[in-house]
């Protein structure tokens, strides 16, 4: 497995390589020790799959708070993802910064979103699935949420989001 960190600290794209034979194609997705050799949290507490039938369907931004929070390594194991990570960490010298990330049942890419990040994603393609390995389980009043829209962050999407939840529509703007 390869770690690409990105330039929010403890975010990384993770490119694994793939074995192919007249079957199809294997590769590993995940590996304790690895993870671990980059200080990454390798406690997986919930794995979950986003099916998502639309193409431009938004999800986020989600993040969980204090005891709760949570890393998420995240696959797309059909069709295509844009993916933004927002760094919530005051510490953080990213703090208030985003990346973007686009991951893809063909690039095989996942990412790896560390505790007090933000991460919300739009699909580019119709039926993209998503997998994810959370650190935590989900705590509805651990959850919270930012727009993906707020001005003070100035995300930019590949186009402009046809299908929101009425959860993710009503996040409000970020405070400082």
């Amino acid at each position: 497995m390869l770690f690409k960190e990105l330039k929010i600290k403890g975010s990384f794209v993770i490119s694994s390589t793939p074995y192919s034979d007249n079957r199809g194609v294997f590769r590993r997705n995940f590996c304790k020790i690895e993870f671990k050799n980059f200080f990454l949290n390798n406690s997986i507490s919930q794995a979950n799959i986003s099916e998502n039938i639309y193409k431009y369907t938004l999800r986020g931004f989600h993040y969980q708070i204090g005891k709760n929070a949570e890393a998420k390594t995240i696959s797309c194991l059909n069709g295509k993802a844009y993916d933004i990570i927002c760094d919530l960490r005051p510490n953080s010298q990213t703090y208030l910064k985003w990346v973007s990330v686009i991951i893809s049942s063909e690039n095989r890419k996942s990412i790896h979103i560390p505790k007090g990040c933000a991460n919300a994603f739009l699909t580019l393609e119709k039926n993209t699935i998503l997998h994810y390995y959370s650190s935590n389980k989900y705590k509805p009043l651990s959850e919270r949420g930012i727009k993906f829209d707020d001005k003070l962050f100035k995300f930019k999407w590949p186009h402009k989001p046809k299908y929101i939840s009425q959860k993710d529509l009503r996040w409000k703007d970020f405070k400082i």
